[in-house]
């Protein structure tokens, strides 16, 4: 219990937090501005799709760093997943709700793509357009909800970590081992 796993425990969090903010910043700050210096239609289209394509790459490092972190942390903790009451439901809990976050960060990106597109003054981009014709106003919708689905996503797998915090307590740890002992044991009630 006294080793140590900053490392990963770091690329979990940091990447984590950098996944949390930036859908954030971007929903609130980078719509925002582009919404303000814009005005409307194709131009705030091209302005945000703008700023999301440069974060993309960062927000691809920093979800890897977040999984990896999390696949080392679960490694170094499956003792505890499988033995102390409450972590493998907040552990499974955490899992269902980091599927839905990169779900809902690649159906961002789709539409992302397709309001890009469609919103483009680059001749080549409007030819694609016309291939592939999409509802832009049906797709702007959905791209606002699914923006703003991934920091409320994120944000609560910040609540979820830190219940996992609070369950590695050793004041937690030994109750919690005892409890799941004693409920896969009946006859030790």
């Amino acid at each position: 219990m006294s080793e140590r796993n900053t490392l990963i425990r770091s690329l979990h969090d940091v990447g984590l937090a950098a996944w949390f903010g930036g859908s954030l910043m971007g929903a609130v700050g980078l719509n925002g501005a582009a919404q303000d210096a814009g005005g409307h239609g194709a131009t705030v289209d091209r302005i945000s799709a703008a700023g999301w394509a440069k974060w993309v790459p960062v927000n691809a490092a920093a979800i890897g760093a977040h999984l990896f972190g999390g696949g080392g942390l679960l490694a170094v903790n499956a003792h505890r997943v499988a033995t102390q009451q409450g972590v493998a439901a907040s552990t499974t809990a955490k899992t269902v709700v980091t599927a839905a976050a990169l779900a809902a960060t690649a159906y961002a990106r789709v539409l992302g793509k397709k309001v890009e597109l469609a919103s483009s003054a680059d001749p080549g981009d409007a030819e694609n357009a016309q291939k592939h014709p999409v509802d832009l106003d049906k797709a702007r919708r959905q791209l606002t909800f699914a923006q703003w689905a991934v920091p409320a996503l994120t944000g609560c797998l910040v609540v979820l970590n830190a219940l996992h915090g609070e369950q590695q307590r050793p004041v937690e740890q030994v109750p919690g081992m005892w409890e799941r002992a004693r409920s896969a044991t009946p006859f030790m009630s």
